[in-house]
């Protein structure tokens, strides 16, 4: 039975209200597929049996020449004889391909003798410490904040639960420094670049927003990581993240490769419930891989989260899809389950305002909370080229920049993360600073939140519009304009019209 017989057969069981539409499509496909079948190779292809014609006619076939039609040109000057050779060539690879357990390690044993065995991840008791009360505390040296230890945002510390309690903690930014679950490594390297370099701290002058000032925000340290293990380490992030949402704090999470948005997002659903919130996932690509031999990779996190039900696939929205890869089948696999995305091709095809709109308007759907997921590779590479699987054509800051801070501004969220950045492939400081400025962008939203600004696509007067009285202004003498009024030049409020404001 070929692959693509499975494929439908499993999708009609599934969605059995599609089962007539299915089972049609899959006819005409057949049917479409002989069709397809040159005259020539047919009067060659006589004595085969019936499974080795299923997989001469199979997508399997046609992968090992890139295209059907590329794979009909290398039979064309072989004899009935060569292609059934050939044939059965091509089978025996996908055949040796598979697991045999006669002789093949399904897992490779741990040392679980080892007196080190979880050295790893052992938290430091608090009793090593000095005594001091729980709460978070600041590593800055000078009183202006500059100097001391870096930290995200520059925000003071919190190491243990009880300090996020103690401290009514309402963001708490932890970085998760795993790299061995992408193609390129350096990612581990993301939180320390994020940590260095600006943008993730002060007032956001599209809404005059400061989310330092309304937010009680800390560094929460990193997460232990096992790098010589993908699958041990996700566990104990899972562990991590839901011990920092059951103390009432959004977790922010700095990665570290895109192997994390499956921990982080059953961390979450540990804590809040399966199915409870949806996923806002921005990324070049849709990574919901499969049929691996790893179960968790950076490109297969969307499938095994969706799979496990920590997210349904109805409350997950992709935004900037591109590139060459999902094919045909990975769009397939969404439309099936009733996932949601928006292309670049889309964007290209109606204009990024109505994609954004429209994404914007499914997030809200149901009034559910929401996590986003936020892969920097998502961006243009010409904004953060330090990233391991860039692709051309994504979106630019001034795109990216007010989505994010919407989402957040105008959703209940459980938690946010931004992964892929890796610092390595970058000589210049500018994928960490943009970087920075997209966790920013999400800070303003949950501050603007807190605040009560719950107008949809907020901007602030005072930096949108002059707003300046119209006696404030002389007219202009040798291209100089004249102050006249001195309420104005000082700043002193003078009434409540929307033209009157302090200075601060």
């Amino acid at each position: 039975m070929s692959v693509w017989r499975n494929a439908a057969i499993v999708l009609a069981v599934l969605c059995c209200t599609e089962a007539p539409r299915l089972l049609a499509a899959e006819s005409a496909v057949k049917s479409e597929t002989a069709a397809a079948v040159p005259a020539w190779l047919e009067a060659k292809i006589g004595g085969l049996t019936t499974a080795q014609r299923d997989f001469l006619l199979s997508d399997d076939a046609a992968g090992f020449a890139g295209t059907r039609g590329r794979l009909y040109q290398r039979l064309q000057q072989k004899s009935p004889e060569e292609i059934a050779a050939y044939v059965d060539g091509m089978m025996s690879v996908k055949q040796a391909e598979k697991f045999n357990a006669a002789t093949d390690m399904a897992v490779v044993q741990l040392n679980t003798e080892s007196p080190e065995f979880n050295s790893w991840k052992v938290r430091r008791p608090a009793s090593f410490n000095p005594k001091r009360d729980p709460g978070p505390f600041s590593l800055n040296y000078y009183a202006n904040g500059r100097g001391g230890i870096k930290t995200f945002a520059g925000a003071p510390v919190a190491v243990y639960p009880e300090d996020l309690v103690a401290g009514k903690v309402d963001v708490a930014i932890v970085g998760a420094p795993l790299d061995m679950g992408s193609y390129y490594r350096g990612q581990r390297f993301g939180p320390m670049a994020m940590r260095n370099e600006y943008g993730a701290g002060g007032i956001d002058m599209n809404t005059m927003v400061n989310p330092s000032k309304e937010l009680n925000i800390v560094d929460y340290g990193d997460i232990a990581i096992d790098n010589m293990s993908t699958e041990r380490t996700v566990h104990h992030v899972r562990e991590r993240i839901a011990e920092i949402a059951r103390t009432g704090a959004l977790p922010f999470i700095v990665g570290g490769d895109h192997s994390l948005e499956y921990p982080n997002i059953a961390g979450l659903a540990d804590v809040h419930g399966k199915g409870s919130f949806g996923v806002v996932h921005f990324d070049a690509h849709f990574d919901a891989g499969k049929d691996q031999p790893h179960f968790i990779t950076h490109g297969q996190p969307v499938y095994r989260a969706v799979k496990e039900g920590h997210v349904e696939a109805r409350n997950f929205i992709q935004v900037g899809l591109r590139g060459p890869w999902p094919g045909a089948e990975g769009f397939e696999w969404m439309r099936n389950n009733g996932m949601r995305y928006h292309t670049m091709a889309e964007v290209e095809k109606r204009g990024w305002d109505a994609v954004m709109k429209r994404a914007l308007a499914e997030a809200r759907e149901g009034g559910r909370k929401i996590y986003i997921s936020f892969d920097v590779d998502v961006l243009d590479p010409a904004f953060v080229p330090g990233t391991g699987t860039p692709v051309p054509g994504g979106l630019t800051m001034r795109e990216a920049l007010p989505i994010v801070r919407r989402l957040c501004a105008e959703n209940d969220l459980v938690g946010f993360e931004i992964v892929e950045l890796d610092p390595l492939l970058d000589g210049t400081y500018r994928s960490a600073l943009n970087a920075n400025f997209i966790m920013h962008a999400c800070l303003t939203g949950v501050a603007m939140r807190r605040k009560g600004i719950t107008d949809p696509g907020f901007l602030s007067e005072l930096t949108t519009e002059h707003l300046q009285p119209e006696a404030g202004i002389k007219g202009a003498k040798d291209g100089k304009a004249e102050k006249i009024d001195p309420d104005y030049a000082s700043g002193r409020r003078t009434g409540n019209g929307p033209d009157q404001f302090e200075q601060r």
